[in-house]
């Protein structure tokens, strides 16, 4: 991946990181360099990390371990689909069962008594499926 064209276009602030001795000083001279701030988290804390932890688990359980993936372009496509439907389609039990990107304009509850047309749109595949209704 390309840092320089990510940074541009995303404008990454900092990198948050554990103090594993895997990550040597060139590590974090390279983010740095783009102007990247490294964030360390606490020592022995390991529940400091279970944000990135647990969707590390959701991207290798639903997405992943179901695919084989054939080099970097692929991988990178495959991660940016899924990015986007985890965070505007996804339902999330701690939101109320809203992704966290799509809660402001997530149409109101309808009558479930009441027919209505539902549309399915597949991602990678047909490896995930989103419903959405139509109006």
């Amino acid at each position: 991946m390309d840092l320089q064209e990510r940074t541009s276009a995303d404008a990454w602030k900092f990198l948050i990181r554990d103090r594993d001795a895997k990550y040597t000083s060139a590590f974090d001279a390279v983010f740095t360099a783009i102007g990247v701030r490294p964030i360390f988290t606490p020592p022995r804390a390991p529940r400091a990390n279970t944000i990135a932890e647990r969707w590390i688990l959701s991207v290798r359980r639903e997405c992943l371990d179901r695919m084989l993936i054939v080099g970097r372009r692929h991988l990178r496509h495959v991660l940016t689909e899924y990015v986007d439907h985890y965070n505007r389609h996804r339902p999330h039990r701690t939101l109320n069962q809203t992704p966290p990107d799509g809660r402001a304009d997530r149409p109101p509850a309808t009558d479930l008594t009441c027919p209505t047309r539902v549309i399915r749109r597949d991602r990678l595949g047909g490896l995930i499926h989103e419903y959405s209704q139509v109006a």
